[in-house]
């Protein structure tokens, strides 16, 4: 389960520094492209706070924040049985890395770097690394619904019968 996780979190970071990479070359500076109408298209925007653009004077607590969610998934990554949450984890890592990067290394500077979005949904803007923290969060909470806990046990079931499947 772990190098599902640790697989998941690779191509959500790969993916998310790439997109980001086309935005600043293509879309920095220049008019938003629509695609649906107003509803969606491509817009750049560095965003120097949280979601939303909330937080800008504090950007050095995001990537503490950070830092310290990937400490706790490596940590619970050691007792990972389910599938689900290999997923779930995998997309919240990836995704929090991706943003990671781009507060450690992207203008104006340390700790202080404006996160890269361009995908303009009409009522936000955001990027890959946000929209994998969201599947994440979606999953993680289906799964905790679900009754599917971190080792692959169901809440509830004391039988082996009721394990979520774990083969890789």
């Amino acid at each position: 389960m772990r190098r599902t996780l640790f697989a998941i979190a690779a191509a959500v970071l790969v993916v998310d520094q790439l997109t980001k990479l086309l935005a600043v070359r293509f879309l920095e500076g220049r008019e938003a492209i629509p695609v649906l109408g107003s509803l969606a298209g491509f817009d750049f925007y560095r965003n120097p706070g949280a979601a939303l653009g909330m937080g800008a004077g504090i950007t050095w607590v995001f990537p503490l924040i950070a830092i310290a969610v990937f400490g706790a998934i490596l940590v619970l990554s050691r007792k990972l049985g389910s599938r689900t949450w290999a997923v779930g984890l995998g997309l919240l890592l990836g995704g929090l890395f991706g943003n990671l990067v781009d507060r450690l290394f992207r203008q104006p500077g340390f700790l202080h770097g404006a996160v890269v979005d361009f995908i303009d949904l009409s009522l936000f803007i955001c990027n890959v690394a946000d929209i994998a923290i969201t599947a994440a969060a979606v999953t993680l909470v289906v799964a905790s619904l679900r009754g599917i806990d971190l080792d692959g046990s169901r809440t509830g079931s004391s039988d082996h019968t009721s394990r979520e499947d774990t083969h890789d």
